[in-house]
């Protein structure tokens, strides 16, 4: 079960890079460099607020899943 919760691990981590790329890419950049306010303001609460969230959230998690952390032989 622990080489389980290490590959998630692996795989929260990478999960972690795919949504900090998408969100930049897709959502926060793109949204700021529009003409229109509604958009900037979006863009700005994505890439401020929501952003560091879920990827520091994902790669926190994932982090210690990968290093052992929540192995059953720390209990």
């Amino acid at each position: 079960m622990d080489q389980v919760k290490k590959i998630l691990g692996i795989v929260w981590l990478i999960l972690a890079l795919v949504v900090a790329y998408y969100g930049l890419t897709v959502f926060g950049i793109p949204k700021i460099m529009s003409d229109k306010q509604e958009d900037h303001v979006f863009g700005w609460i994505i890439l401020t607020v929501l952003m560091p969230i879920i990827v520091g959230g994902l790669g926190i998690f994932g982090w210690y899943s990968f290093k052992g952390e929540y192995s059953d032989k720390n209990m």
